[in-house]
């Protein structure tokens, strides 16, 4: 868009000119409209429904790597890691009631967006195995399966696994997401 040039003087002869024309001209009543509460609007969470994504009996609990649920050529591209992955999620830095709520909200909105297959990213995990004393942690990574399969997201999933070493390996995974109709 051009910008008007303030800098111009104009001759007086065009002041008086304007001065004149604009001079009968007033401002046109206006009802004015006060609301009568203020509009507070919430978080918009879209509703999933959960009997559209599965409507079979109880689910049974998913293990990484299980294919149960999915045709042998799917499978099989999906455990090579040849499936696009569509949207990541990094979980380093987080703790774990963050890393769940974040899981939780991912899964759901790619879900709703028609999103099959996603990688969540949890880190290995500290290990220092020189120390007797030092435990190996992966809090994130050994949640993230029973995260998966409560009962909020069970529905949504059809498999996950460990991912590729060049997508993080056992510190990664991919979710493969049902189809949504």
């Amino acid at each position: 868009m051009k910008r008007l040039n303030t800098d111009v003087v104009l001759a007086e002869d065009d002041t008086n000119a304007w001065a004149a024309e604009v001079a009968d001209v007033k401002k046109l009543p206006q009802a004015e409209e006060k609301p009568s509460l203020p509009l507070i609007i919430g978080d918009v969470s879209p509703k999933l429904d959960y009997s559209s994504a599965y409507s079979g009996n109880k689910l049974e609990r998913l293990e990484v790597g299980d294919i149960n649920n999915i045709d042998s050529r799917t499978a099989s591209k999906f455990l090579k890691g040849e499936i696009q992955v569509q949207r990541r999620l990094d979980l380093h830095g987080l703790t774990e009631a963050q890393a769940k709520s974040e899981i939780i909200n991912f899964v759901r909105s790619s879900y709703i967006k028609g999103l099959r297959c996603l990688l969540v990213i949890t880190g290995k995990g500290m290990n220092k195995e020189t120390d007797p004393w030092y435990e190996k942690k992966g809090i994130l990574k050994e949640s993230l399966p029973s995260w998966l399969n409560s009962e909020e997201l069970r529905p949504l999933i059809l498999s996950f696994c460990h991912a590729k070493p060049e997508d993080g390996g056992d510190g990664a995974f991919y979710i493969l997401l049902r189809r949504k109709r």
